[in-house]
């Protein structure tokens, strides 16, 4: 009987070995499949990478471009020290006082501001025709006494949409590309504690952004 189970077992093990060794192949295979998807996911991540950074490289350089052409156009505008231009994260961000566009607590466009508008909207035509533009209100931290808006949220909220109207009405932008906000007093730039960082302060911004509209396609935009 002795011997009978020791042949049994030497017969069992020499079943046994070969489908471990099968069963370890199988793991390795297994091993491996996984393996070649994760560097293909790998490369289609950084192919698609890659192709954002040409794609930013690119509306970079549309954004410098427009920025000569602007310092180029706004010569007088930028000596007179009611705009500024800066290239920044968000893009290349067009500052514009509110003495430059407004009347004192008024929304309406004076018309002398037009044709620094004007000259904007052309470049936003030209050179960077397809890129994201945000319209900003901002204004000083004074309360609202006389001019009959709620708060300054609406007064910077009217103010940015002025000017998106102006671009689309008169000059031809496309509306889809446009943004308007309003910050009221709660972004400031210099201290409204004295009145040349209140004059600061009461402004409007038009970003132009690296993004743009065919990244979106046709679905409704939407700043987060």
């Amino acid at each position: 009987m002795g011997k009978r189970r020791i042949t049994l077992l030497f017969l069992a093990l020499l079943i046994a070995c070969p489908l471990a060794g099968c069963s370890r192949k199988k793991e390795y295979e297994d091993l491996s499949r996984e393996q070649a998807r994760v560097i293909a996911n790998l490369n289609q991540e950084v192919s698609r990478l890659q192709d954002d950074l040409n794609r930013l490289k690119e509306s970079m350089g549309d954004l410098e471009r427009a920025k000569a052409e602007l310092e180029s156009k706004l010569k007088q505008e930028l000596a007179d020290g009611g705009l500024s231009l800066a290239m920044g994260e968000r893009g290349l961000v067009v500052t514009v006082l509110d003495r430059v566009l407004f009347d004192s607590g008024k929304a309406e466009l004076k018309e002398s501001a037009k044709l620094t508008l004007e000259k904007v909207s052309g470049v936003l035509k030209s050179r960077v025709p397809m890129h994201l533009v945000y319209v900003e209100g901002h204004t000083d931290n004074d309360p609202i006494r006389y001019s009959g808006w709620r708060s300054n949220w609406e007064l910077s909220t009217a103010r940015a949409t002025e000017v998106i109207h102006y671009f689309i009405e008169s000059q031809g932008v496309r509306a889809e590309r446009m943004i308007a906000t309003g910050f009221g007093e709660y972004h400031p730039v210099a201290s409204n504690e004295t009145l040349e960082g209140k004059a600061r302060n009461r402004r409007v911004e038009i970003v132009i952004s690296p993004k743009k509209l065919t990244e979106f396609g046709t679905q409704p935009i939407v700043r987060t």
